[in-house]
């Protein structure tokens, strides 16, 4: 009878992740507003948002504009990055599509991050916690990426 429920639900598992996949995949057309909308809902009309909400930048040097959110900018009910933990705040990555919209790639918990040039391409250095550099306590890791198309390949971490 175990057996039988573990396959059942494996099966359901196979069925209802592909459809959650594809929702993530869907396009946005104005990552800002679709950001602000959800967290307007969220906060119930007492959402403000600081000047580092949104950051426009070509994360994967594809000569199109990127659109990088940073959570911790958010003032929700009266309280600054409700969602921040000692692990950082959330930032999300979207990549502009050439046949236009957006495309969420990534969603980091992270302290913050660099864009700097390292061997003639734009690099993401993300400060994140420890833990990520299988360290418990200490400096935060570091932790560089390039965006390939649509996907994180990370670089080194120290």
């Amino acid at each position: 009878m175990r057996l039988l429920a573990v396959i059942i639900l494996n099966v359901l598992a196979l069925v209802i992740m592909p459809v959650v996949a594809v929702a993530q995949q869907s396009l946005v057309q104005d990552p800002v507003a679709f950001e602000k909308e959800h967290f307007t809902k969220r906060c119930e009309g007492q959402a403000s948002f600081g000047d580092h909400f949104s950051t426009d930048q070509d994360i994967n040097n594809d000569k199109l504009m990127d659109v990088v959110i940073n959570e911790g900018e958010i003032t929700c009910k009266g309280e600054k990055g409700p969602d921040c933990t000692d692990e950082g705040c959330t930032y999300n990555f979207y990549i502009r599509v050439e046949d236009g919209g957006y495309l969420l790639i990534a969603t980091a918990r992270i302290y913050g991050y660099d864009f700097i040039q390292r061997f003639g391409n734009m690099v993401l250095v993300m400060k994140m916690h420890p833990k990520y550099c299988n360290r418990t306590e200490g400096d935060p890791c570091l932790m560089t990426v390039r965006v390939r198309g649509t996907q994180f390949v990370t670089i080194s971490t120290k």
